[in-house]
């Protein structure tokens, strides 16, 4: 699989990641076993960057991350961790269960703290439950409301590591665009992840950080490409989802008609919906959460496939893609 480099950092995503999260239980209870053999998936399709968080799981996706990975040869995966959410023991709470979308006991609970030390902390923490001697690529993680704290604690918390070669990248991890941009123009950031907001349904990113990042020499992973869900059917569902909800049935019709254009043009939605994010020069990788060896072993499939460039204009020509958000020819 192809990869691309993330400044001058020494790291190299592959085109494709894969979003631990579901290894941690998200939604559902999952098993070692079967976490194992999605990672071994994954790695069979050739992805070998891994995203995962402290927030996965209460650290459940770190320590099945780590335990796979340490029967792979380290130098040659890329591995990404998030800070600013440090998990606290809470044995008085586990015998309940996590409440939030993970299916795990509500064993600690999640502490936002941006600060140096909090940064420290959490990223220690991580390499002792994934058990590796170093992560490639450390994300602050949602700092939403954090902003201020985000700018003048976490990420030269973050740099200063860069700098010292304890990690490779530096970047912050997000549902929105507009910090994402903020943080790329005002820091020193190598990478950002951006879920959700720039797919083939919708493009906010375009307007504010897709931009910054090509003149900032700044790599891009967009994660959520299938925006939790509606986008990773050939036919959208009734039931399906838009970012972790039920999906508005003004949605459930966009994704419907733009499937069927995808159809008149030889290929699937999902195949468009990867396709589409890699069009842009400043995507290095585009992160999809995996939960199955089959998801993964699709995911590494209609990533390989050559979706025309006939396409996009075609979704154009029926109000279904702004012309602003056309691929570059």
């Amino acid at each position: 699989m192809e990869t691309t480099a993330v400044r001058a950092t020494g790291v190299r995503l592959t085109t494709l990641g894969l979003g631990a999260a579901p290894a941690g239980n998200l939604y559902r209870a999952t098993t070692d076993e079967e976490a194992h053999a999605t990672f071994e998936a994954a790695w069979a399709a050739g992805i070998r960057y891994f995203d995962t968080a402290p927030h996965y799981g209460l650290g459940l996706s770190e320590r099945r991350l780590g335990t796979f990975l340490r029967t792979r040869p380290r130098d040659e995966v890329v591995v990404s961790t998030k800070v600013g959410r440090l998990l606290v023991p809470s044995p008085e709470t586990a015998h309940r269960t996590d409440p939030d979308v993970f299916e795990v006991p509500a064993s600690a609970r999640r502490v936002w703290d941006f600060s140096r030390d909090g940064v420290l902390r959490s990223l220690e923490a991580s390499l002792e439950r994934t058990g590796l001697d170093r992560v490639d690529v450390v994300y602050l993680h949602d700092p939403d409301d954090h902003g201020e704290q985000a700018v003048q604690e976490a990420l030269p918390a973050l740099v200063e590591l860069r700098d010292q070669g304890v990690v490779g990248a530096v970047g912050a991890g997000m549902n929105q665009s507009a910090m994402l941009s903020r943080f790329v123009r005002e820091t020193d950031v190598d990478v950002v992840m951006c879920a959700g907001r720039f797919t083939l349904l919708e493009q906010p990113a375009l307007a504010d950080l897709l931009p910054a990042a090509a003149e900032r020499g700044v790599a891009v992973v967009a994660a959520a490409a299938y925006n939790s869900g509606i986008l990773a059917h050939d036919a959208p569902p009734s039931g399906a989802t838009y970012d972790y909800a039920p999906a508005s049935a003004e949605l459930l019709d966009r994704a419907r008609r733009i499937a069927a254009v995808c159809a008149e043009h030889g290929v699937t939605l999902p195949q468009a919906a990867l396709a589409y994010v890699r069009t842009h020069p400043a995507v290095a990788s585009t992160v999809v959460g995996l939960g199955t060896p089959e998801q993964a072993r699709q995911a590494g499939e209609r990533a390989a496939v050559r979706v025309p460039a006939a396409l996009w204009p075609a979704l154009a020509d029926v109000g279904l893609l702004a012309e602003a958000a056309l691929p570059a020819p």
